[in-house]
């Protein structure tokens, strides 16, 4: 990618979204990991560099939620009970709301509540690559969720061979970065009948 941005690299970030990739679609039953890349460092050239500090804390806000969830296998509940907790303290509805002190502040929040519940208590990564590996597998094991193998049953999907997924890793695309921001799926055929 020639944009001048590097994976791994704090001034100039690349950032990343990692998700499956099986032959045949399945909408909603794989994970995805998205942001990654983004670190306490990268964070702040993120800002600078779209000129929109509040997407690029929203962004790794969402990041350390969902890397939370994804990989570490977090429950949700946790993060989101910060997240409600600032909306209800400043009497926002939306977390469209959020400042940009709010969103430094949830990190904060997010970060202890991660390595609360990281069963060595280790920090959240912020080394990109360690991020990255992290991700992979486990959008790999997310192949064998039960909501992953409820559906290829239910589908008949493994009697079309389908039996493993690949697993994509692309240049993220954001739909975040404002009101005219938007992001989406093509397909080239019918995910349904092909």
């Amino acid at each position: 990618l020639d944009n001048g941005t590097w994976f791994g690299d704090d001034a100039h970030p690349l950032l990343l979204s990692v998700r499956s990739g099986a032959a045949i679609s399945m909408p909603g039953m794989m994970d995805t990991v998205l942001n990654l890349g983004l670190n306490d460092c990268s964070v702040e050239s993120l800002a600078q560099s779209t000129n929109n500090r509040r997407f690029a804390y929203d962004s790794y806000r969402r990041l350390i939620q969902m890397f939370g969830n994804v990989v570490m296998g977090f429950d949700l509940a946790h993060f989101e009970r910060e997240l409600e907790a600032i909306k209800q303290r400043n009497g926002y509805q939306f977390d469209t709301q959020l400042t940009v002190d709010d969103l430094r502040q949830l990190i904060e929040k997010y970060k202890r509540v991660y390595q609360e519940l990281h069963p060595q208590h280790l920090p959240f990564p912020q080394q990109p690559r360690e991020q990255l590996t992290m991700a992979i597998e486990a959008v790999f094991k997310s192949w064998n969720t039960p909501r992953a193998v409820a559906y290829r049953n239910i589908n008949h999907l493994n009697d079309k061979g389908l039996f493993g997924t690949a697993v994509n890793v692309q240049a993220m695309v954001f739909g975040n970065k404002g009101d005219t921001s938007g992001t989406g799926v093509c397909f080239t055929r019918n995910p349904s009948d092909g």
